[in-house]
């Protein structure tokens, strides 16, 4: 076991979890901190995984993963404000 893949462990229980945790819990907000949360560990899960295994062309992976987070957490917002009554 290299130090990456240790890395990838301790990233995995230290800041997913938790990360799941707040996203499936509490108010929309609470979600969506957890949703954001989620998506930083996600890429940085997936950029120690590259490295462990020596592959650079892996990181094209999260790189992508991290513009479709942000786009994702746009529509996620867009869904958290109330709509205005019809008059």
């Amino acid at each position: 076991m290299n130090p990456w893949l240790l890395g990838t462990i301790v990233l995995l229980v230290g800041g997913f979890c938790p990360a799941a945790w707040l996203g499936t819990r509490g108010d929309p907000v609470d979600r969506l901190v957890g949703l954001e949360i989620g998506s930083v560990v996600a890429s940085l899960l997936l950029v120690l995984l590259s490295q462990a295994l020596g592959q650079p062309s892996y990181l094209i992976v999260p790189l992508v993963m991290v513009l479709l987070s942000f786009a994702g957490t746009l529509v996620f917002t867009r869904l958290l404000v109330p709509r205005a009554p019809d008059s």
